[in-house]
């Protein structure tokens, strides 16, 4: 931090909450930055993070969701931040985890974009100013200042498309350093789409920032870069501020166990038989790789035993939906899964299914539901379609057949009482239901097909706290009294732990371990983070 600004504060947030349709996701955070600084804001997904960056940054979805309570003060100033234009106008700058470049433009029309810098020409001092052509060269002049700040030597004429990742994180960086009045630039997850040499060079660029008085608050889940570069760190957990440090007194432990510390509230689970036993194993997962966009899973072993729940988890983008997506076929994978020895043929939907494997998607107003169709139609759908459930003979031919809609009424009335789906009968549309009630109707259809294994991805994911209760007291339900195995991957690691018998952790598409539900809150921190190996080398 730079020492002749160590005393004045740019950005002091006092007591911000904020509210999405009755849920509180910020409780109060208080959080000062100081000119020149490097302030870390970590912690699970969830924990609020991005929402406060975009109150910070003024984006319209606060806005239309109610605005926020609390002051933000910029130099001792409170200021009411509306929209990013405002934000820009207050000298706050953000680098988005999701790239803003406009691929067919330069590197140079990126940075300058809306920013331009125009130059008399003869027709517009006849015809008036709007008739002004670009300053080219002053603005390539800028341009390259810019990225000669950030250690970057390459042409600033060249096109973005066809950049290698790294090259359009800098030229992010590049186009918020230009503006004439930084004084904040926020940075979310800036290197999580970088190689480990482009994440070097870009946190000595943030020192470089931060020692000509630029105060940066970032957004990381590598907590090894939190060390190497923050002078101080937030860390938030269930949208309260939990910890507060400076790099004196930090330790990667210490985070860890601050990000997902908490109490753990286990479901008793009485099992009927020892069935979870270490050589029983149902599934073999080996060398599989996974092509899911933004979930890309590489060459992961994992055994599954029979009867267990077994947990997947992981901070976001770390690969861990690839994994049922991969084995259920819907996104393209090579490797090998063996059930009871015997190999499942990858890339092939149907015949997952045909191998009494099950999976209730991530995404079930997209691909788990059928929105304008009936809730028995829903739960019979893919039984009908794999299995010939629920169809009856036509006049009496077996090659023909129909569907049976006494049958799919009696099964769809059956899960209703079963599984308290709370609707108006059967025929209702499933778009008309309420999220924890639309995710009763996917794990129905699942259960349907009659699985010896259940795949359940997000199952609790945009449901209120008493529906994910019920959805999580089914899952043990279903695993302690029918003995089904169960595959849970979830981003909330307090639900993986209060029913889980094993939790497998993902980083970066790998395999980091696999944990107890009561192990330490510093062991599941440093598996996330991708730091357990690496610090118990240390250790030993």
């Amino acid at each position: 931090m730079a020492d002749n600004h160590a005393v004045k504060n740019v950005l002091e947030l006092k007591n911000i909450e904020k509210e999405y349709f009755g849920n509180k996701v910020l409780k109060g955070i208080n959080l000062t930055v100081k000119a020149g600084e490097i302030h870390a804001l970590v912690g699970e997904n969830g924990a609020g993070k991005s929402t406060l960056m975009n109150i910070i940054f003024g984006m319209p979805v606060i806005q239309n969701t109610g605005g926020y309570a609390g002051e933000i003060l910029l130099d001792g100033k409170k200021v009411d931040i509306k929209s990013p234009n405002d934000a820009i106008d207050f000298g706050i700058g953000m680098v988005h985890q999701e790239f803003m470049l406009l691929p067919g433009f330069t590197i140079t029309e990126n940075i300058k974009l809306n920013r331009e810098i125009l130059k008399d020409n003869p027709i517009s001092k006849i015809f008036g100013p709007s008739l002004k052509s670009l300053d080219i060269e002053t603005m390539r002049k800028d341009s390259q200042k810019a990225l000669k700040e950030l250690g970057m030597t390459v042409d600033d004429w060249l096109p973005i498309a066809g950049l290698p990742v790294g090259y359009m994180q800098f030229v992010e960086i590049a186009r918020e350093i230009d503006k004439q009045n930084m004084k904040l630039l926020v940075f979310d997850e800036p290197t999580a789409v970088l190689a480990e040499s482009e994440a070097d060079k870009l946190l000595e660029a943030m020192r470089k920032l931060a020692a000509k008085g630029i105060s940066i608050l970032f957004i990381t889940h590598r907590l090894d870069e939190v060390i190497a570069v923050a002078d101080s760190i937030t860390v938030l957990r269930d949208g309260e501020q939990v910890g507060a440090m400076t790099k004196e007194d930090v330790s990667v432990e210490k985070i860890a166990q601050l990000m997902v510390g908490r109490k753990v509230d286990r479901i008793e689970k009485v099992t009927k038989s020892d069935a979870k036993d270490d050589k029983d194993i149902v599934m073999s997962v080996r060398n599989l790789t996974v092509h899911m966009p933004g979930e890309k899973v590489k060459n992961l072993n994992l055994d599954i035993k029979r009867g267990e729940i077994l947990g997947i988890g992981g901070l976001a983008g770390q690969g861990k939906i690839g994994i049922a997506n991969g084995i259920m076929g819907l996104h393209r994978a090579t490797g090998e899964v063996l059930k009871n020895n015997q190999p499942i043929e990858l890339n092939n939907p149907r015949k997952s299914i045909e191998n009494k494997l099950a999976f209730v998607s991530e995404d079930r107003r997209g691909i788990g539901l059928l929105l304008d169709t009936s809730i028995e139609l829903n739960i019979a759908i893919t039984s009908m379609q794999i299995q010939d459930g629920f169809l009856k003979p036509l006049l009496g031919i077996k090659a023909l057949k129909m569907m049976d809609d006494k049958k799919i009424r009696e099964h769809a009335n059956k899960f209703i009482k079963d599984l308290d789906i709370r609707c108006t009968g059967p025929t209702q549309y499933t778009r008309r239901l309420s999220g924890g009630n639309q995710q009763k109707v996917c794990i129905a259809r699942a259960l349907t097909l009659d699985p010896d294994i259940l795949f359940v991805s997000e199952p609790t994911r945009g449901i209120d706290i008493g529906a994910k209760k019920l959805v999580l007291d089914l899952l043990v339900k279903l695993n302690v009294e029918h003995g089904m195995t169960i595959v849970m991957t979830s981003s909330e690691l307090g639900e993986l732990r209060s029913i889980c018998d094993r939790i497998a952790l993902i980083y970066e598409g790998e395999l980091q371990g696999i944990l107890g539900p009561q192990d330490s809150d510093v062991d599941f921190g440093l598996m996330m983070a991708g730091e357990f190996k690496a610090h118990s080398k240390e250790v030993v």
